[in-house]
């Protein structure tokens, strides 16, 4: 257990100093760059950050379903949210992707400025009216842009095993802009918890499922959405608990 502890605090400590690195780094030429060769620069955060959590932590990672992400026109990508891994992780796949996220996070020094940059969609989650409005403003122009959108549909992270919480704002995006929704799921919960300094060897997997069509009544797109993610997501995590080496079951929420 010490030795894992000490694992886990030299992967935490090395991706954030890598992440500071690079962000400085390459700040001289970034803000030059056109905006899709700006995603290069993202992407090299996160291959970098994928390199150290295998050779320190000893993590594998799984990434299955990339084929159902669409090429040539924008979708919105709803993905479960246990972990900082899938935040960085899941751009790899996305041509030009946007995510939908606290607008606080872009007065951050550097990483406010590069989400500036790369004209993410930050929402004043205070005012909910005004930023449902705000929030589906911006997805538009972005979408009709062939852009990827990135969603957490919970709206933030959540405990492996946890009850499901689904917000509205989702099923306001698929209907308004009768857009291409890819249900995602992970198990990154298990292996790296949110609040906590241990991170746990074994498979990270990212799964991305077949799109949901468009054009159904918001219940039934919102009770499919559910359906997919969880019953992957659980499947995942049991897929975990099935290995040789399973993360702790205590990882798991605690369900009355």
């Amino acid at each position: 257990m010490l030795l894992l502890l000490f694992r886990s605090v030299i992967f935490n400590i090395a991706v954030h100093l890598n992440i500071l690195f690079l962000l400085i780094f390459w700040s001289p030429v970034f803000f030059l760059l056109p905006h899709r060769e700006g995603w290069k620069v993202v992407k090299s955060v996160a291959w970098t950050n994928l390199w150290l959590q295998h050779k320190i932590v000893g993590s594998n990672f799984d990434f299955r379903g990339v084929e159902n992400i669409p090429t040539d026109e924008g979708c919105i990508i709803a993905s479960k949210h246990q972990s900082t891994w899938e935040t960085y992780t899941m751009l790899l796949f996305l041509n030009d992707p946007s995510y939908i996220l606290k607008r606080e996070l872009l007065f951050l020094p550097i990483f406010g400025w590069y989400a500036w940059k790369m004209n993410v969609v930050g929402v004043n989650r205070g005012r909910k009216g005004e930023a449902l409005a705000s929030m589906t403003r911006n997805a538009r122009l972005q979408y009709k842009d062939d852009r990827q959108i990135v969603i957490y549909p919970e709206g933030t992270r959540t405990r492996p095993g946890a009850a499901p919480n689904y917000k509205y704002g989702i099923v306001h995006l698929y209907n308004e802009l009768n857009a291409t929704v890819i249900p995602t799921a992970l198990n990154s919960g298990l292996h790296w918890p949110r609040r906590s300094w241990y991170v746990y060897p074994g498979t990270l997997i990212l799964e991305f499922k077949k799109p949901i069509e468009k054009g159904l009544s918001k219940d039934k797109f919102k009770a499919l959405l559910e359906e997919q993610i969880e019953t992957t997501t659980n499947a995942l995590m049991r897929e975990s608990f099935a290995t040789e080496n399973p993360p702790p079951k205590e990882l798991l929420a605690k369900t009355s």
